[in-house]
């Protein structure tokens, strides 16, 4: 007796089909983390100490989304752990910088110390504001297809030949009903 799951293809299709959508957002945020580096650097060719954060931060994101692809690739929990902290934090300091942007562009210009037109400056900052919301976004997708992928790879390895779920050897024997207090007992 156990838990059935329907059709056991339906469910590693709709595991290809998640990890499809996340190689392709891991993609799209490589591309938008790698623009920002390059409109950063636009501002001011050798960066200012907030233009280095503002690039780490950037670098930072490729690494979290670089481990993303070997974190799902791999079925340890030691990678998966690590992808989601890095993602985690990557996401909210995204999230920091594009509020900061947004809401003082100038001063934030003026910290990264520009060599361009004010109005140029401001412009190419909006762009790279618009794509750390982007990234924002895009990591918290990621964050959820992680967390279905790691669902489905548990699903589909606990899955018996005949598509009902696996049980312990514990519960199999019955050793796990005599630790229950006696009403519970069958």
């Amino acid at each position: 007796m156990g838990i059935t799951l329907g059709n056991p293809q339906a469910v590693s299709q709709s595991h290809f089909r998640t990890h499809k959508v996340f190689l392709l957002s891991n993609y799209v945020l490589l591309g938008a983390a790698s623009s920002c580096i390059f409109l950063t650097l636009s501002l001011r060719l050798v960066p200012s100490l907030c233009g280095f954060f503002l690039i780490l931060l950037h670098i930072f994101t490729i690494a979290g989304a670089i481990s993303g692809c070997a974190a799902t690739s791999s079925g340890t929990n030691r990678w998966y752990a690590a992808h989601m902290v890095a993602t985690v934090l990557t996401a909210i300091f995204q999230g920091s910088v594009s509020v900061l942007i947004f809401t003082r562009t100038g001063d934030f210009l003026w910290q990264l110390k520009s060599y361009v037109r004010q109005e140029d400056g401001e412009m190419i900052l909006k762009l790279a504001g618009g794509l750390c919301v982007l990234i924002f976004c895009l990591e918290w997708v990621m964050l959820t297809l992680a967390f279905f992928l790691k669902y489905y790879a548990y699903v589909e390895g606990d899955i018996g030949s005949t598509g009902a779920m696996k049980t312990s050897s514990k519960m199999q024997q019955g050793e796990g009903l005599k630790d229950c207090p006696w009403p519970h007992q069958v």
